[in-house]
């Protein structure tokens, strides 16, 4: 078990605090220096393996950060407050109230994303990027759980983030929940309704919105069936399979029209593939395949 006297660093900048000394040592001392609150027990093997690293951290930061260590046996009102479950439990405290936080041992990495969010010595626009990236990943492997928790770390970082936005909007659409998705782009601003991202979005809700029912599908199918050529149906059930979220059925049901005449119905079938690529995403593999097939047709 850790004791101050372990501490290589200075007690002004690690110490251990308490119920009754928290207001002077966190919500006072936070109004002019960030605060970390490590919350532990002497029982909890977590906690002995962040509590070494968060002290290295906050001694390396030179004064920029503090750490106050509250052991939650001999001090629960705090942590009751707080609606600490389970430790360890770390917030982040700045102008006497808390500002971030995290449970679980991270690794060192992550302790040192979370103290220059803290100090400001963090690229945030870089990190949010980095989410969003590890989200996109996510998502694309079917991992909605994972995809939803980055996109929530990185609106953490900026609320008004447009490509987390746009992903989280994502998330809910990939769990048929069209009410949830409306209501993260509400959260768009006026400056960012046209971003790439939130248009895509935006034509992928559209699209599930005036998507058929199963019944409405199946006399489309039965159609091409009947008549291969029959274009206009071809094109309805491109229309049905995209609103269901087939977007690659319904880009072949497209191809099928673009093959033999890419400039049939005013080029309707070439500007509804433009916009399933710009409702599925430019980074999703559907798109490039979709691209490239498209330009293959248009220079050869």
């Amino acid at each position: 078990m850790e004791t101050p006297t372990d501490r290589p660093s200075s007690p002004d900048l690690i110490i251990d605090g308490s119920d009754a000394g928290f207001m002077a040592d966190v919500m006072e001392v936070s109004k002019t220096i960030p605060v970390i609150v490590d919350f532990w027990a002497p029982w909890c093997g977590p906690c002995r393996q962040l509590g070494p690293a968060l002290e290295k951290l906050v001694t390396k930061a030179a004064g920029k950060v503090r750490l106050v260590k509250i052991n939650v046996d001999e001090n629960p009102s705090i942590s009751g407050q707080l609606q600490v479950r389970s430790i360890p439990a770390v917030f982040g405290f700045k102008d006497g109230k808390p500002v971030d936080g995290f449970a679980g041992a991270l690794p060192e990495s992550e302790l040192q994303a979370f103290i220059d969010r803290l100090t400001g010595d963090a690229d945030v626009g870089k990190e949010v990027l980095e989410l969003v990236a590890r989200a996109e990943k996510s998502l694309d492997l079917g991992d909605l759980g994972g995809a939803a928790q980055d996109y929530a770390a990185a609106l953490g970082l900026d609320g008004q983030s447009p490509e987390a936005l746009a992903g989280m909007a994502r998330v809910y659409l990939a769990n048929d929940d069209v009410a949830g998705a409306k209501n993260v782009l509400e959260m768009v601003t006026e400056a960012d309704q046209q971003h790439s991202a939130i248009v895509a979005v935006r034509g992928a809700l559209e699209l599930i919105e005036n998507a058929p029912s199963d019944e409405e599908l199946t006399p489309l199918l039965r159609a091409v069936e009947a008549g291969p050529a029959d274009f206009a149906a071809r094109f309805a059930l491109a229309e049905a399979l995209s609103g269901k979220g087939q977007m690659a059925e319904a880009m072949d049901a497209l191809f099928v029209i673009l093959e033999t005449d890419l400039n049939w119905n005013d080029q309707a079938a070439r500007k509804m593939l433009l916009k399933l690529f710009e409702a599925a995403g430019p980074t999703s593999e559907i798109t490039a395949k979709g691209r490239r097939q498209l330009s293959s047709l248009l220079f050869t």
